[in-house]
């Protein structure tokens, strides 16, 4: 019998995911991973939806454990703090201090999810490694979702081929709506467990009172980048990211405030008015730290800009460096830091980190230095 160590988030999709394992005829075991220290600030503290002050991680991991007991499965449970803040966490920090809009979610897989995870596994005896992640694989390959609407394939795109290698997806089949009436039918504590919205080591806390804790928080001038009018005042730039809506309800505009450039040595953000203001729009980026799980590289495809975004037709220009120059048409808000994702069809063949962003053969200057 095959040995599959799955990790076990306290969800409903991991949950699922462990019973259809064992469905399949698979040896199972739980691993719940401790990745951040919910302790070190007390702000789940005094939250009046906590039942008995319980942060949400221990929470989550007594779920996981009563999951793991009603369908027979052990669980064992790793902390990853230290990796977490090495490989995920400074990064996020260093670049917010450079005014860019990190994804450590992405981080977050490539290095504790499907590498120190993987280790903890192999020593648990594994065959296999399996996630409640939205994703499939096929010969090693990395296909998207049947539910396109839960696809995770863009937290996964920097995972290379020898990460995808042994891995399984056990809900990659079924439509969120499939998972959760198995989870009612096996009267699982996580059934209607809301589903986590939240940055991977934030989760639910207020994302400004957080990083109060780790980032001085400066707030400045708003203005109109038409204008050159100070409309008002921003809270602190590394709460705002390009093409950002929320937070900007200041009145006395006709429409709607979007946020189009930061200067980060005055400390101002600049905005414009109407979600289709030419600051918003580019047609092209440079692409680094650039990861290909298969040997397809395609000249033109379809990629993503972020994860709720559309899919765009792009062309590829191929660097002697490295990195690449995504090309497309009005692509908007395409914001420095975030990741570029290269889909082939149904599989996701890789991507990268967005660097600069360009319109009509000039840099745009999102970020002043």
């Amino acid at each position: 019998m095959k040995k599959v160590v799955i990790g076990m988030s306290g969800g409903v999709d991991s949950s699922v995911a462990a019973i259809l394992l064992k469905q399949q005829g698979y040896d199972v075991i739980g691993l719940f991973m401790r990745n951040w220290d919910s302790t070190i600030n007390n702000d789940f503290l005094g939250n009046p939806n906590l039942e008995n002050n319980i942060c949400p991680q221990e929470e989550d991991y007594n779920d996981a454990l009563k999951v793991c007991e009603k369908i027979g499965i052990p669980l064992h449970r790793i902390d990853f703090v230290k990796e977490y803040w090495d490989h995920v966490f400074l990064y996020f920090l260093d670049e917010l201090k450079k005014g860019r809009t990190p994804n450590p979610d992405i981080l977050c897989n490539k290095y504790i999810k499907f590498a120190a995870f993987v280790e903890e596994a192999k020593k648990l005896g594994a065959d296999y490694i399996a996630t409640g992640h939205y994703a499939r694989c096929q010969d090693g390959l990395l296909l998207r979702a049947v539910d396109s609407n839960k696809d995770q394939t863009y937290f996964l795109s920097q995972l290379s081929a020898n990460q995808l290698k042994n891995v399984l997806f056990p809900i990659g089949e079924l439509e969120k709506s499939e998972v959760r009436k198995i989870a009612e039918a096996y009267d699982l504590v996580t059934a209607k467990k809301k589903d986590s919205t939240g940055i991977c080591f934030i989760g639910e806390r207020n994302f400004r009172e957080f990083l109060k804790n780790y980032l001085p928080c400066q707030e400045g001038d708003m203005i109109n980048i038409v204008t050159k009018e100070k409309i008002g005042r921003h809270i602190g730039l590394m709460y705002y990211t390009i093409g950002q809506r929320k937070g900007l309800d200041i009145g006395g505009t006709k429409e709607r405030l979007f946020a189009v450039g930061k200067d980060l040595k005055n400390n101002i953000l600049y905005v414009a008015e109407g979600e289709d203001n030419p600051y918003l729009y580019s047609d092209s980026c440079l692409v680094s730290q650039v990861n290909f799980n298969c040997e397809k590289r395609p000249t033109s495809c379809m990629a993503k800009f972020r994860y709720r975004q559309e899919d765009q037709p792009v062309t590829i220009t191929y660097l002697e460096n490295g990195n690449l120059l995504v090309s497309y048409q009005h692509g908007k808000a395409v914001t420095p830091g975030q990741a570029c994702v290269l889909y082939d069809g149904e599989f996701c063949i890789g991507g990268g980190t967005i660097e600069e962003v360009y319109k009509d053969g000039e840099k745009l200057w999102y970020l002043l230095p």
